[in-house]
């Protein structure tokens, strides 16, 4: 299998990858009301279980016992990082609390690269069910293109 220190390293970097990917977000909220302040919540506290989601696939990778569960467990954490997110983003889209400085081709690119995460992610929670080592090979593979810049998701410049 994988070695254990691989699992810290992969988390380490989806943290970073959610707070750029938070950055990126709410540049674009203008508004946040107490429905977007309770998603966020929901999602922070997502950010705070991926450590113990950690702890248990090094576990099990050092132990070799229960490796399938715990790549699925640890897929499953962050997908559930990855719904939180889409919520944010489809309540703020839904509600008319984005910037205008933000154009239309930029709030698709952003909601479809979200939503692909959830797939992304879904897919390496299934396969690590049956082959961990290619669970987290999709998972770390992830992190890798989810660090690159998509089109549109920075703001247009505000006009002077």
């Amino acid at each position: 299998m994988t070695a254990p220190g691989l699992p810290a390293g992969v988390t380490f970097l989806f943290i970073g990858q959610v707070w750029a990917n938070h950055h990126v977000m709410f540049d674009h909220i203008r508004a946040a009301d107490r429905v977007v302040l309770l998603l966020n919540t929901l999602l922070l506290m997502a950010v705070a279980f991926l450590p113990f989601a950690t702890s248990v696939l090094a576990g099990a990778l050092r132990s070799g016992h229960g490796q399938r569960t715990a790549v699925a467990f640890y897929g499953i954490a962050f997908d559930v990082t990855a719904l939180t997110f889409n919520a944010v983003w489809q309540y703020t889209r839904g509600h008319g609390l984005l910037s205008d400085a933000l154009d239309p081709a930029g709030k698709t690119a952003i909601g479809k690269r979200f939503q692909l995460a959830l797939v992304w992610l879904t897919t390496g929670a299934v396969l690590g069910a049956v082959l961990p080592v290619l669970g987290v090979v999709v998972i770390a593979a992830f992190n890798a293109f989810y660090w690159l810049p998509i089109r549109g998701e920075s703001p247009r410049p505000e006009p002077s």
